[in-house]
């Protein structure tokens, strides 16, 4: 890094504070505010993935997930601090899985794409329980009689499961068949969406509440 010694050190120190005193995630773009100007995203960048590395070994990591970079404790104690709020991580039904995972690898569905591929109608509540986690939400209108909207992920449920993009969600060859048979089966239409900005940085490990692969596999089953 083409910085001097004491001057990376010190800007490490203000990305560390900026960080761990932050209640979300920062993207680099907010990080680079920091310094006024006087350092590149590339550099913010390296910066990070240095401090990444300091602070490998300890109970807290630092991790890059789709709206930023935060610090998190690592998974193997996350045990531990949940004698300090032993709060239950809600549950959720098979229905509402379902419903998730196709909208995840699917994305972005309308309501009759979702109940044409369970083979079931799908209540309101059920898209309401995962708006209100802030999962998903309607992103755009099929350009189809009734413009029906268009349910995709968002960056909270990246985040929420740890991930950059949803390229890392498992792929569904090792979900099972009967998912991946039934969204290949479904016609391409044209859409009217919002793009969605790509993420970065390395992906962090996810939350223990509900994995990408819960979700797929109660659809897969």
């Amino acid at each position: 890094m083409d910085l001097p010694q004491h001057d990376v050190k010190a800007f490490k120190a203000i990305l560390e504070t900026a960080l761990l005193t932050s209640q979300e995630a920062v993207s680099v773009g907010e990080l680079c505010k920091l310094f006024d100007g006087e350092l590149g995203a590339d550099i913010v960048r390296r910066l990070l993935e240095d401090l990444r590395g300091d602070w490998q070994g300890r109970g807290v990591e630092l991790v890059a997930v789709a709206s930023g970079w935060r610090f998190q404790a690592r998974v193997e104690f996350q045990r531990y601090l949940d004698r300090l709020n032993p709060q239950k991580p809600p549950r959720y039904s098979r229905a509402v899985l379902e419903t998730l995972a196709i909208i995840a690898y699917r994305q972005p569905v309308t309501r009759g794409d979702i109940e044409s591929i369970r083979g079931v109608s799908v209540s309101s509540a059920i898209l309401k329980t995962l708006e209100s986690r802030g999962w998903v939400d309607v992103v755009g209108h099929r350009e189809v009689p009734g413009r029906p909207g268009l349910y995709a992920t968002t960056r909270k449920f990246l985040d929420d499961l740890g991930l950059r993009s949803l390229e890392e969600l498992p792929p569904l060859d090792e979900l099972g068949s009967l998912v991946e048979a039934d969204l290949s089966a479904q016609p391409e239409l044209p859409v009217e969406i919002a793009a969605v900005p790509p993420s970065e940085g390395p992906a962090a490990p996810p939350d223990p509440s509900v994995s990408p692969a819960d979700a797929a596999e109660a659809v897969s089953q």
